[in-house]
C-alpha cells in the first residue's frame, strides 16, 4: 500500500494594514524614487493589497501627502524652553534642515496641506511660542518665523538641486564651466572657484549655518518691537 504525502502550501504573512504603515511606506517610495512616482497603485504594491484597502486608512491623495508632512515634522526637534531662544531656534533650524535634505520630496509640499496632523501642529505651535515667550510681539513673532522658514526652505530647495553631491563631482562640475568661460571675463567667478569651491573640505551644505547665524542675529532686532 503506496502512502500519498500530503503538500502543505505556505504562504507569506501579509503585512497588517495600518495607517502608519501606508505613511511610512509612502515616505519610503518618496524618498527613493520622488513624490511624483507615489501613487495609490504603487503604495499598493509596495504593500502586497489591492488599492482599494489603502483608503480605509487615508481619504484620499491629499490626506496621504498631509500624514507624510507629519511625519517629516515629527523628526524635526523641538524648541527647547530649557535654552536661550536663539539656540532653541538654532537647533531647531539644523534639525529642519537635516530632515528636508533626507526627504528632499517635501520641500516643495512642507506647507501645503490643508489638514495638518498633530505633529505638524504641535512644531509649529512650539516655534510661535519660543518666540512670544522670549520679548516677541505678534508682528514679530510673524516676521521672525517668516524669514527663517524661507532660508530653511530655500537653502534645503538650493542643496538639493545642485549638480554636484561630492567633491568629485565639484570639480568635475567647476571644470566643465571653467572650460566654457574666458577667466579673464569672469575674475570673480574663476577666484571663488579655485580659492574657495575647489578648496579642501569644501561643501555647500556648509554654508547653512552660517547662513542661520545672519538670520538669527537680525531676528533679534526684533525683539521688543511693537
Amino acid at each position: 500500500m503506496s502512502i500519498k504525502s500530503k503538500t502543505t502550501k505556505t504562504t507569506e504573512p501579509r503585512i497588517r494594514l495600518t495607517r502608519d504603515t501606508v505613511l511610512l511606506t509612502a515616505v519610503q517610495i518618496a524618498d527613493r524614487e520622488g513624490i511624483h512616482a507615489l501613487t495609490m497603485r504603487r503604495l499598493a504594491v509596495e504593500l502586497s493589497v489591492e488599492a482599494m484597502s489603502i483608503y480605509h486608512h487615508v481619504a484620499n491623495k491629499n490626506d496621504l501627502k498631509d500624514g507624510m508632512i507629519n511625519l517629516v515634522f515629527t523628526e524635526i526637534v523641538l524648541p527647547s524652553r530649557d535654552d536661550d531662544w536663539k539656540t532653541a531656534l538654532r537647533c531647531r533650524s539644523i534639525s529642519a534642515h537635516q530632515a528636508l535634505i533626507k526627504h528632499p520630496w517635501a520641500v516643495g509640499i512642507m506647507e501645503s496641506g490643508t489638514v495638518p496632523g498633530a505633529a505638524t501642529m504641535q512644531h509649529h505651535n512650539a516655534v510661535l511660542g519660543c518666540l512670544r515667550e522670549n520679548g516677541f510681539s505678534v508682528l514679530a513673532t510673524a516676521h521672525a518665523y517668516s524669514v527663517l522658514d524661507c532660508y530653511i526652505y530655500g537653502f534645503a530647495l538650493t542643496q538639493i538641486n545642485l549638480p554636484f553631491k561630492n567633491a568629485d563631482d565639484t570639480a568635475d562640475v567647476v571644470g566643465v564651466m571653467m572650460a566654457q568661460m574666458p577667466s579673464y571675463e569672469y575674475p570673480y567667478l574663476t577666484e571663488m572657484a579655485f580659492h574657495h569651491v575647489l578648496q579642501p573640505g569644501y561643501a555647500y551644505a556648509n554654508e547653512f549655518e552660517i547662513g542661520l547665524e545672519l538670520i538669527l542675529e537680525g531676528i533679534e532686532r526684533l525683539r521688543g518691537t511693537a
